[in-house]
């Protein structure tokens, strides 16, 4: 009967949700906070979209293995917005803030799936910039389309077996007391927190995957930029004020995604308040800087929507004119 009992106690008190503590418990600041960020959440959709639309209705930039990993990107970075900007704002409209188990998982399985994706992806783009410029005269021939395809599928690969031993770490851990998460989306590094047992071991594994994803990538595309800008130095005359405001831009939007991972998840055994504004630049702010980079200072893009536009109003109004 006593092991009965305790089973049943045991069962009584099983974890079905968590409670998320957001960005603020202040009604008013929630308020001021859920207009900031629909207006960031507006800007993430309209912009990679329009990426997006831009890169598959131009065939020129198409072909352009650069602007068709630029297509991708934004595909998940718009993706990666849906995984936690939805929820927050509706977090912010109510007092309680709740997720379930399986919601939560969800929510852990597709931030880490999108998230390694968009880490290969850049990795991906920074080897097409050093090809483009370090061995332009065999680009095309090196970054051919079918190279492109396995590339991106790779990047997509990658990143499900990532989310997926994220998953595995955390849905073996057993939930039997707090459930009170500080930050605004579930992520491994407070969930394994609040599990009832020595997560020692697990903290190891995540440092492991992503701490040392995040690192190997970073450090990956900062020798690559460093080659780049070397070869630019010494061999390049022409073109190479947009070779680069190309390198960067990319460079920008890497310092924005990696730096924040590699400060959370290369960090075990202990969380700091801060742990939020970070989560913020990677889920929020780089999603909607990325278009900005991208196009603001890029020939291209500005031409192929120029075009769009041209194309969507002699669409609409056929006869004006």
């Amino acid at each position: 009967m006593s092991v009965l009992g305790l089973m049943k106690k045991e069962n009584d008190t099983k974890v079905t949700e968590f409670v998320l503590l957001g960005l603020s418990s202040s009604w008013e600041l929630q308020l001021f906070l859920f207009l900031i960020f629909l207006l960031f959440y507006v800007a993430i959709v309209l912009g990679n979209l329009l990426i997006v639309v831009t890169v598959r209705a131009d065939v020129h930039l198409l072909q352009s293995p650069m602007y068709y990993f630029l297509g991708h990107l934004s595909f998940i970075d718009l993706c990666l917005s849906c995984v936690t900007v939805p929820k927050m704002l509706g977090d912010f409209l109510q007092q309680s803030k709740t997720v379930g188990f399986l919601g939560c998982l969800a929510q852990i399985y597709f931030l880490h799936f999108l998230g390694a994706s968009e880490m290969f992806l850049l990795t991906v783009m920074a080897y097409d910039r050093y090809v483009a410029i370090c061995n332009p005269l065999h680009y095309l021939t090196v970054m051919n389309r079918q190279l492109c395809l396995q590339l991106v599928f790779a990047c997509w690969c990658g990143g499900f077996i990532h989310s997926i031993t994220q998953v595995i770490l955390v849905i073996q851990l057993p939930f039997c007391g707090p459930n009170e998460l500080d930050n605004f989306y579930c992520d491994v590094p407070q969930v394994i927190k609040l599990a009832c047992m020595d997560t020692y071991v697990v903290e190891v594994l995540m440092v492991s995957n992503s701490g040392l994803l995040s690192l190997i990538c970073f450090l990956v595309l900062l020798f690559s930029y460093a080659v780049i800008l070397i070869t630019l130095r010494t061999r390049f005359r022409q073109g190479r004020s947009k070779a680069l405001s190309t390198c960067a831009s990319h460079l920008t939007v890497v310092s924005l995604i990696f730096v924040p991972c590699v400060f959370i998840y290369l960090r075990p055994f202990c969380s700091f308040s801060v742990d939020k504004i970070f989560s913020v630049f990677y889920t929020v702010i780089t999603p909607m800087l990325n278009p900005l980079i991208y196009t603001l200072r890029n020939a291209d893009m500005k031409k192929a929507m120029k075009k769009l536009r041209k194309k969507h109003v002699a669409t609409c109004c056929p006869f004006e004119g």
